[in-house]
């Protein structure tokens, strides 16, 4: 097929006003190429409503050029950016990253209120794993956007916003959906879950914790082993009362009811062999913070691995940061050391325990 003309390709993709051609300019390659008459009419007309937005004075005048001329927010003059109107225009055509990336802002202009279509819109895209999909979302995006949504103010708290439940609800759904490949791992598995005070650090410089991404990733671990074991530690070990089926905000609201303070990442595999607990492996969820402890975790895997019988029980750590400090011994087969969060994660963990890895 012939490669698409010059100003199809404008038409799909504004250029930044810096670099849009001239009016001029397209005219005269109309003239000098009646066959891109058409396509050229176009991209004047494009180029006119852009023009027309920048001295645009009503909501409603601009709403009607971004349903005719596929305008985005960026098109639009900031003294219209409070209108209701202009979002509605806006949502109706928004891509998925603009849509969780501008929800505060449709909940703040009125828009995203329980029980309204808006809602039931918004919603039904979020639990679209089609659309999640195709749009390529990357799970912190959608945490982080969970997260400050959730708090109803910005950073900086110069804007304000009521929630919307039922958007809540679709934005963890959508968290849980955008993970690749969440398989079950069919094997008996230990989860503990670092609430050391240094969990409490953001991530990034972002409004989310560590504290908050590793609670996450435990209700993510959930979904993919039911019945595992959940675990709490810092300086010492506790159950956590929590299942597949909880929510972020119950978890959260567990473990920030916890009285600990230090870090000792051995405990999980200390606590299964005082008990008795038969585990094919151990996942870590940790800042990277061990600051405590009479032997470091990759030993106390060791010891386990001796006094259980099960001489490939395996460890993964997944760390919310990224420090020269390693928990798990690289020297180990069996091992595992993950930083960062990434929509490959859960797939990378399920094939490890799996074998799948070392057969590569």
């Amino acid at each position: 097929a012939p490669a698409p003309a010059p100003a199809l390709a404008l038409a799909a993709q504004p250029a930044p006003a810096h670099a849009a051609p001239s009016v001029g300019a397209a005219a005269a390659a109309a003239a000098a190429d009646p066959a891109s008459a058409e396509e050229t009419a176009k991209v004047l007309a494009f180029l006119a409503a852009v023009d027309a937005a920048k001295v645009c004075e009503s909501g409603e005048a601009l709403a009607t050029l971004i349903q005719e001329h596929h305008l985005v927010r960026e098109h639009c003059p900031t003294t219209l950016l409070n209108e209701a109107t202009v979002w509605v225009a806006l949502l109706a055509q928004m891509p998925m990253m603009a849509m969780i990336r501008n929800l505060n802002k449709l909940t703040s202009v009125g828009l995203l209120v329980d029980g309204s279509e808006h809602v039931s819109t918004v919603v039904a895209r979020l639990n679209d794993e089609t659309q999640l999909r195709r749009a390529r979302i990357h799970p912190f995006n959608v945490l982080l956007a969970l997260v400050t949504y959730k708090r109803g103010e910005g950073m900086r708290g110069s804007a304000a916003w009521a929630p919307s439940t039922a958007v809540c609800v679709a934005l963890e759904a959508a968290f849980y959906k955008s993970f690749k490949h969440l398989a079950p791992i069919n094997k008996r598995v230990v989860i503990g879950l670092d609430v050391s005070g240094s969990m409490s650090s953001s991530i990034l410089n972002s409004p989310l914790s560590s504290r908050e991404a590793a609670s996450a990733l435990v209700m993510t671990c959930l979904r993919q082993v039911p019945t595992a074991h959940v675990m709490a530690f810092s300086d010492y070990f506790t159950r956590l009362p929590i299942t597949a089926v909880s929510t972020l905000e119950e978890v959260l609201h567990v473990t920030s009811n916890l009285p600990f303070q230090s870090t000792d990442c051995a405990l999980p595999m200390l606590w299964a062999q005082r008990e008795g607990i038969q585990a094919d492996a151990f996942i870590v969820l940790t800042d990277n913070e061990t600051n405590c402890g009479h032997v470091s975790a990759a030993q106390a895997l060791r010891d386990y691995r001796r006094r259980s019988g099960i001489a490939d029980a395996k460890l993964v750590v997944f760390a919310t940061a990224n420090t020269p400090f390693t928990i798990a011994d690289p020297a180990d087969e069996h091992m595992l050391d993950m930083a960062g969060l990434d929509a490959n994660t859960p797939a990378v963990m399920g094939d490890f325990l799996a074998g799948k890895l070392l057969e590569e």
